[in-house]
């Protein structure tokens, strides 16, 4: 009876408080995206703005990304439960954002367990009390409500192999990239591949001071050795790696490559900022972040 009462329960949350209908999108036999919005953080998303995914297997369901804050993780269970009655029994952390991660209360108190990347946790907990404040003055007290700082029970360093009832999944961290504890979940017998934050389309990824924009590439090249069928990208719709490649990996290779001749050449950060990313300009929040990313790039760079 567990998993029918989890799934009335999540269904209860939602409808006492609105928020974007989320929904299920089959990618291949037992396996789902979850395809966030693209927008900001606010109320009616409840911090919900990424892809997630999640895979049917014999004994449960594996959940990679849990939402970004308790609501926002009922709305997940409440997708899910519309798919499948099983219960979630693991929870995956892809990364450090806060909505890879501060929805791991409410699976946690659902049974499930919660794993992640070493590097992953240290970052959530070098940077929970600053996302706590931003989700409150994005979303609010009311959708943050019940949103607890839960972190994973079961960590990695750079690898881990998992069957889950009948599934191999393997949890791989390369590199930093988004953030420093990026990790991407590969299904080998499924070719699908949940890149987390190492991935973005439809929107331009963003480089911020917890980024590496020197190993963020390295962690990319590692998803396209997969050569996979599927690619469910941190940000965006289910999508194929000749699109991942075309708007994330040549995007940080522009950045890399302009904002390197102008520290060759000894030019400053003014100079970075008025690169050239017109080829990307088709990308969601395209006008509000490139500037930010030259500069973020050129601040890290300077010092390589």
């Amino acid at each position: 009876m567990r998993p029918l009462l989890s799934a009335f329960a999540a269904l209860f949350i939602v409808a006492t408080f609105p928020a974007h209908a989320l929904d299920a999108v089959p990618i291949t036999n037992g396996v789902y995206a979850i395809v966030g919005p693209l927008e900001q953080r606010n109320p009616e998303n409840l911090a919900n703005n990424a892809t997630f995914g999640f895979v049917v297997t014999d004994s449960g369901v594996v959940l990679v990304d849990p939402g970004g804050s308790y609501k926002g993780a009922a709305a997940i269970a409440a997708a899910i439960a519309k798919v499948t009655p099983k219960p979630v029994t693991h929870v995956i952390n892809t990364g450090g954002q806060d909505h890879r991660w501060l929805g791991n209360g409410y699976f946690s108190e659902h049974g499930a367990v919660i794993i992640a990347s070493s590097a992953a946790v240290a970052d959530h907990k070098a940077r929970v009390t600053d996302q706590f404040f931003a989700l409150g003055q994005l979303i609010g007290k009311d959708a943050l409500a019940g949103t607890r700082d839960v972190y994973a029970s079961q960590t990695f360093e750079d690898a881990l192999d998992l069957n889950i009832g009948g599934v191999q999944f393997k949890l791989r961290h390369v590199a930093g990239a988004h953030t420093p504890g990026d990790a991407f979940v590969w299904l080998p017998q499924k070719n699908v591949v949940f890149t987390g934050d190492i991935v973005y389309v439809e929107r331009m990824l963003g480089v911020g001071p917890q980024s590496s924009i020197a190993t963020w590439l390295d962690a990319f090249a590692a998803i396209e050795a997969l050569a996979p069928t599927h690619v469910v990208p941190g940000h965006g719709s289910v999508t194929t790696l000749a699109r991942a490649q075309a708007e994330t990996r040549d995007y940080l290779t522009l950045l890399r490559t302009k904002i390197g001749a102008i520290i060759e050449n000894g030019g400053d950060i003014n100079d970075a900022t008025a690169i050239d990313q017109s080829a990307f300009s088709h990308l969601g929040v395209y006008k509000q972040i490139k500037g930010r990313n030259a500069q973020q790039v050129f601040q890290q760079m300077e010092w390589e």
